[in-house]
């Protein structure tokens, strides 16, 4: 039985299903303190992963993915380091690079939700731009990414076909760019 933490879908059509967003917002919530962790902390990139199975009358998918996306905000922030602490290490360059080999795997390794029926950005624009950023944070490209141009990128959108989630890929570009200020 969910707990009915969002308004479920009427009549004959399908949401989420309630016992597994309830699960999972169990485990974000106790990861952010407000709760007994008696499971895994959770993290920003699990829940940008989460999928749920359809049920009948099950919670409103749009409701459910906004709460998701603001959580994942919240869970990205509470384990944000201060970049310019890491980097100001005495040891200098060895740990610089170590950290900006960090910061490539966890771009390569970001997913983003889908943007379903709604509007999202081109998958394939979204994936290349990525690509440039590792080389840059690598230091294997001729042409580094600028932080100014990924706060500056547009990206063509996509309706009714597999888009990324636009609210994602802004936020995580926004943290990208904040690293590439230092990889100057």
């Amino acid at each position: 039985m969910g707990l009915n933490r969002f308004p479920r879908v009427m009549g004959m059509r399908s949401g989420y299903d309630p016992a597994e967003v309830d699960a999972l917002i169990e485990r974000i919530e106790a990861t952010l303190g407000r709760g007994s962790l008696d499971a895994e902390p959770v993290t920003a990139d699990e829940v940008r992963a989460a999928t749920f199975r359809s049920r009948r009358r099950g919670y409103q998918e749009t409701a459910v993915d906004f709460a998701l996306e603001a959580f994942v905000v919240a869970l990205e922030t509470m384990t944000q380091r201060p970049v310019r602490l890491a980097l100001a290490e005495p040891t200098g360059e060895l740990l610089r690079e170590e950290w900006f080999e960090s910061q490539a795997a966890r771009v390569e390794k970001v997913m983003f939700r889908s943007a379903r029926m709604a509007t999202g950005y081109h998958e394939d624009e979204v994936d290349a731009f990525l690509d440039r950023i590792v080389a840059t944070l690598r230091g294997t490209t001729q042409y580094p990414v600028t932080a100014k141009e990924v706060r500056e990128v547009k990206f063509g959108t996509v309706v009714l076909r597999p888009g990324y989630l636009i609210a994602d890929v802004d936020a995580f570009l926004a943290g990208i760019a904040d690293v590439l200020e230092q990889r100057a």
